[in-house]
């Protein structure tokens, strides 16, 4: 592919469609950068090219113009001299250089214009890298972002899912049956907080009994005393 080529597809690209459809938006506008930078080198080498090719051709044409100002100036000697012949000689030599630097002209003009073409490329190059330069870092962040966003969603989403409730019943399940597999290996183990209250509060009931009894015996024994 041509540098012009190159040049044209990158500055008619539209960035923000390309992103859009790019699976990896960080990794294309990073290779789009580098393209970018490496045309713009080309680019610039070749106008430096160009502008050098310009200055050779106009410094052609100005030495045919000087020329041909030589020969008119000949010719005028040859005139004021009484020599039509050499006069006759030395103005075709001028109109020889005339045209050439006519020639040449041309060829400037069109070196101008291929300079003024590379100048506006790079130009407009340098906009779409400013650009591009400044979508990187928030593509890069959005990106990140929105893959945390997938991520999270994503686990959110299967978390939300019957079979991960079935699975959490399960493992309750699962947890239940060990605690209670664990009290039928060890039934000696050390009474719970609630189990304790309970036996406490059974203890006060069976010495009230107590009492009750024992208040009992002692009036029968002192009824029987008194009948004495």
């Amino acid at each position: 592919m041509s540098v012009f080529s190159r040049v044209r597809d990158i500055i008619n690209s539209n960035i923000n469609a390309m992103l859009d459809r790019a699976e990896d938006p960080a990794k294309l506008i990073r290779l789009m950068i580098q393209e970018m930078e490496d045309t713009l080198v080309e680019v610039k080498a070749s106008c430096a090219g160009a502008m050098a090719t310009r200055k050779k051709i106009q410094r052609e044409r100005e030495a045919n113009l000087s020329r041909a100002q030589q020969w008119a100036e000949r010719a005028q000697l040859a005139v004021d001299r009484g020599r039509e012949d050499l006069a006759r000689e030395a103005l075709r030599e001028k109109r020889r250089y005339l045209q050439q630097a006519e020639r040449v002209e041309q060829e400037v003009i069109q070196s101008d214009a291929l300079v003024e073409q590379y100048q506006d490329d790079i130009l407009q190059l340098e906009n779409k890298l400013i650009v591009a330069r400044d979508k990187q870092r928030m593509l890069v962040q959005r990106h990140h972002a929105a893959q945390q966003k997938y991520k999270a969603q994503n686990g959110i989403r299967r978390m939300d899912s019957a079979e991960a409730v079935m699975r959490f019943e399960e493992f309750e399940n699962r947890i239940e049956r060990m605690e209670a597999e664990a009290n039928l290996v060890n039934p000696s183990r050390k009474p719970m907080l609630e189990d304790q209250f309970t036996m406490l509060e059974g203890d006060d009931e069976i010495e009230r009994e107590l009492q009750a009894l024992k208040s009992s015996s002692a009036r029968q024994l002192k009824d029987r005393t008194s009948t004495l």
